[in-house]
């Protein structure tokens, strides 16, 4: 990994960061001085009744009043807001404690604050909520919340509910990794005939996500962390997995928007870093992927894994940028790092994304390797907007694919495609999991954009209150397939319609095994002393069991099966993580013409044919 001490003195994460912070703050309290002291001699001027018991009294109770006012004004108002960002009304059984708490965040949220001088923020004038304090730098990796003042507080502070901070958040979660790090390296030590299985590593896993996640997800269930900003700005979760393009990504994302300053990134970055990373750490020799390196005497492609150098971080490259520093300093990208051998799979690297939401009105979840048409932001939230069923309603596509690389800019739009058919897979690795697809697109004079059965995981958006209803699932790692069914069927049983944009204004890059690139099984592999995708398979094929509950495959997966197989830990908290009582699995099943006891997907003609708005 290259040296971070250039880049930090580029970006400011020293000296230049601090001196930056300090120096708002300095401005900060100059201004508070001066009114202060203004104040002060208006006050001197003034008749002497001023200092009288009696005017003290009735400045006291006139505050009070005042007060009493504003709580009953920001009550109303938020019995308003719940139903309309919500999609439902205030149950009225929340206890008084947690009606003050949220009260006094909103509060805290709208009015001057000590802690709101250290950040350029929303709209760069020190205005961003107090949860955005303390700045969590986005560089070095790893090491960017190790040295976070009062860490242990802004933890405690988080899990209890109490003042939740973006830091508590991030720290809580760089806490369960590192846990999890040192683990596995004591797990990858043992020997024959101690040599760890596959129940061992998931054992773990359970035994940390029990201590260290599970109290989170109790504290926030049914719940929002923070206040939703009725702003349209955007919260992007992006999972990188040693993604060279996650720089080109970024910059995309932020040079095409029509409001770059309402974006804010919430990137877990799962990277190689190499042999002596960091002090204290001996870390990795990093490897590819299986690169193709020519042809075996029957023609096929013949494939190798290679030494490699550490990866690039895109962060770095963003946040090293001239034109894309600012973002960075102003705490619009928030990043949690994983050693590339830790890595638990995509659907655990969305659910570390989905906690560094900060209070944004939009949730966009999308892969690291995009490109982003001009306007893209408002393209979206006016898309969105436009649905029937707005604000419970989510957009989702597999965007148009592009191969020559365009520095994260897209060109030119495209009608868009919905996703209309599904199949359960054939792999074995898969387990016969239903795999999702695209089928007839716009023609291109639709009015209204229509509704279809299911969410693709590489992107949809939605409003943020949609983590109320579906929160992701912390007890899916190593799951590779799944979470897509998973999405789209509990989604549509909280009552939230999903819909096709009528136009791509976004491009993925799809990678084939022929790129060579890294994959998260192969790093699982090495980590434990087997190379290639066998023990990371073995544990997706365990893990794999706790969606096919939930669909209903009762040839494998109802509770007496799993229970009489040992399998029964898959099921941790599975309540949670399931369906909502708007709809139910039936009608879905129904609704979208998927027979699960013959394992068949059957036309849905109502989606191909576009009936449904």
């Amino acid at each position: 990994m290259s040296n971070p001490t250039p880049l930090l003195n580029n970006l400011g994460q020293n000296n230049a960061y601090t001196t930056d912070i300090e120096a708002r703050r300095e401005r900060y309290k100059s201004i508070r001085k001066r009114s202060a002291a203004s104040s002060r001699q208006s006050v001197d001027a003034a008749p002497d009744i001023t200092s009288s018991k009696a005017f003290l009294v009735l400045l006291v109770l006139l505050a009070i009043a005042l007060s009493i006012q504003f709580v009953i004004v920001l009550s109303w108002h938020h019995s308003r807001h719940d139903g309309h960002v919500l999609g439902k009304a205030s149950s009225g059984r929340e206890s008084l404690r947690e009606a003050v708490r949220k009260a006094s965040m909103v509060v805290k949220s709208v009015l001057p604050s000590k802690k709101q001088n250290d950040a350029t923020g929303l709209k760069n004038d020190g205005s961003a909520p107090p949860h955005f304090f303390p700045l969590v730098p986005p560089l070095p990796a790893i090491l960017n919340t190790r040295n976070i003042p009062n860490s242990k507080k802004l933890m405690s502070e988080t899990l209890s509910g109490e003042n939740p901070t973006v830091a508590g958040m991030t720290l809580i979660l760089a806490d369960f990794i590192e846990a999890m790090h040192q683990s596995n390296k004591e797990l990858a030590r043992r020997e024959t005939p101690h040599r760890v299985q596959r129940d061992d590593v998931h054992d773990a896993f359970l035994n940390l996500a029990k201590t260290r996640l599970r109290p989170l997800e109790e504290r926030y269930r049914d719940k929002l962390i923070f206040p939703i900003r009725v702003d349209d700005s955007i919260f992007v979760s992006l999972a990188s997995f040693r993604d060279y393009l996650l720089g080109d990504t970024l910059k995309g994302a932020f040079d095409q928007a029509k409001h770059p300053d309402k974006l804010f990134i919430g990137a877990v970055v799962q990277n190689c870093f190499g042999l002596n990373p960091y002090p204290g750490e001996e870390g990795v020799q990093c490897r590819t992927g299986a690169q193709v390196v020519g042809k075996d005497e029957r023609g096929k492609d013949k494939t190798q894994v290679s030494d490699a150098p550490p990866d690039r971080n895109g962060i770095e490259e963003f946040c090293s940028s001239p034109t894309h520093k600012k973002y960075c300093l102003s705490g619009q990208v928030r990043v949690l790092y994983l050693h590339e051998n830790e890595s638990l799979g995509p659907a655990m690297a969305r659910y570390y994304a989905s906690k560094l939401w900060g209070g944004e009105t939009y949730f966009m979840q999308v892969d690291s390797h995009l490109e982003f048409y001009m306007g893209w932001d408002e393209l979206y939230v006016n898309e969105l907007k436009s649905t029937k069923s707005f604000p419970k309603a989510v957009l989702s596509s597999y965007p148009p694919g592009f191969s020559a690389e365009n520095g994260g800019v897209l060109m030119n739009e495209s009608p868009g495609a919905r996703l209309c058919s599904c199949e359960f897979s054939a792999y074995d690795v898969e387990a016969n999991i239903i795999r999702i697809n695209s089928g007839v697109g716009y023609s291109g004079d639709e009015k209204y954009p229509t509704q279809i059965p299911f969410i693709a995981a590489g992107f949809f958006f939605t409003p943020a209150s949609f983590l109320v209803d579906v929160p992701f699932d912390p007890y899916m790692p190593w799951c590779f397939m799944g979470e897509e069914i998973m999405l789209s069927m509990r989604a549509w049983t909280h009552g939230w319609n999903i819909y096709a944009p009528r136009k791509n204004w976004i491009a993925h890059q799809y990678r084939p095994g022929r790129m060579g690139l890294p994959k998260f099984w192969g790093s699982v592999g090495r980590m434990f002393g087997r190379p290639g995708p066998g023990f990371s398979n073995q544990l997706q094929l365990r893990l794999i069991k706790r969606v096919k509950y939930l669909v209903g495959y009762e040839d494998c997966c109802t509770k007496k099966k799993l229970q009489q197989e040992g399998d029964e830990l898959v099921l941790i908290d599975v309540e949670h993580y399931a369906f909502g009582d708007v709809r139910s699995r039936e009608d879905y099943l129904e609704w979208t013409n998927i027979d699960v006891a013959d394992k068949k997907c059957h036309p849905i003609e109502w989606c191909n044919k576009g009936e449904l708005l």
